[in-house]
């Protein structure tokens, strides 16, 4: 009898004791959402990230509910996404990664970045994708992903980007359309497939570099082709580069 007793005592405690850490999540997280559901200043929210990284993995029911919620305020969303990455870590990833395929591209930029802080190397065709994105910053933050973490797989889709109408402006005078002009995110996309080291870009870029219509981009044409050839152009100006690289298409050529 005496055992038996002492089984109860020990279940009855263990219940206790888990009903009791059940309470407590639900208190952590009722008071966190609250405090997000607010309109919070610099102050406000600099105490609410101090206070959800103090309840650490408690604080994850209350991060997802403020991701997956719209009523709540963008830039909490945007925290709570960044602290969702700081508490889980790597665990977060395959979560976050859902996000960027959010409908609202602040979800989708704050997921990116998360993970490139994360340093997740696994999902660059879902980084690829964005590369298409309707979102000017969130393509450039997917092309940034991409650079940054070095995913040689995807450079095809990366010079693929020079010819996507979205990455081009088109200006006009007295309401008459003039030529269009390249984005800053070009001279992101040439920088990249010199880091990602695009062989296939390689002719089309001794090409470009000849001409003088892409001399807004020459000093990022030089230095990727330095880093896909193997080999740094003279120091000087415009002229004495594309000797070198004339040069170097020729013996390419032949």
């Amino acid at each position: 009898m005496k055992n038996v007793a002492r089984i109860i005592c020990v279940l009855s405690l263990t219940f206790s004791a888990y009903a009791q850490a059940a309470i407590n999540n639900s208190d952590v997280k009722n008071a966190l959402l609250q405090r997000y559901m607010l309109n919070n200043d610099k102050t406000q929210m600099a105490s609410l990230k101090s206070e959800t990284l103090k309840h650490g993995g408690e604080s994850v029911a209350a991060l997802i509910e403020v991701m997956k919620n719209g009523k709540y305020p963008d830039k909490n969303r945007w925290m709570a996404t960044f602290l969702l990455g700081q508490i889980m870590g790597d665990k977060s990833a395959p979560f976050l990664s859902k996000f960027l395929k959010h409908p609202h591209w602040v979800m989708r930029m704050a997921s990116l970045k998360t993970m490139l802080a994360l340093k997740q190397r696994g999902y660059s065709e879902q980084y690829a994708s964005l590369l298409k994105d309707d979102s000017f910053i969130v393509r450039a933050q997917a092309l940034d992903n991409i650079r940054t973490l070095k995913t040689v797989d995807v450079a095809p889709q990366v010079w693929a980007m020079l010819y996507d109408k979205k990455n081009y402006y088109q200006p006009t005078m007295n309401g008459k359309a003039l030529k269009a002009k390249r984005s800053n995110i070009i001279k992101s996309v040439i920088a990249t497939v010199g880091d990602l080291k695009f062989e296939k870009a390689r002719q089309p870029l001794l090409k470009m570099i000849q001409k003088e219509r892409y001399n807004d981009i020459f000093p990022e044409m030089d230095a990727s082709l330095a880093k896909i050839t193997g080999q740094k152009s003279p120091d000087g100006d415009m002229s004495k580069k594309r000797i070198f690289w004339q040069r170097m298409a020729l013996n390419t050529t032949i």
